[in-house]
């Protein structure tokens, strides 16, 4: 649980793999690059069944083609306090 959002919930409500481990990224208190630099690093260094659930203050729409080159799937909820981004291996 994050900023008063059940995390859980909010990935249910995607396509990412229900029953994959997780690591969960926050990057609200970063300015621009930093999301998007923390997350492409981070997804390497991940098993490719792990989803990452990146915390954002926004959608992050520059994430969103480099994500698709590397053959990526995602999805983001949007809430008040929160934007969830999960990411995981097609």
């Amino acid at each position: 649980m994050s900023a008063g959002v059940n995390i859980d919930r909010v990935v249910g409500e995607t396509d990412a793999p229900a029953d994959a481990p997780r690591e969960t990224l926050d990057v609200r208190d970063l300015g621009p690059p930093k999301p998007l630099a923390n997350t492409l690093e981070r997804l390497p260094e991940l098993d490719d069944e792990t989803v990452l659930v990146q915390l954002n203050d926004r959608a992050p729409q520059h994430l969103y083609p480099k994500l698709d080159d590397r053959g990526y799937e995602y999805a983001t909820v949007e809430r008040d306090d929160v934007t969830v981004t999960t990411v995981w291996r097609a």
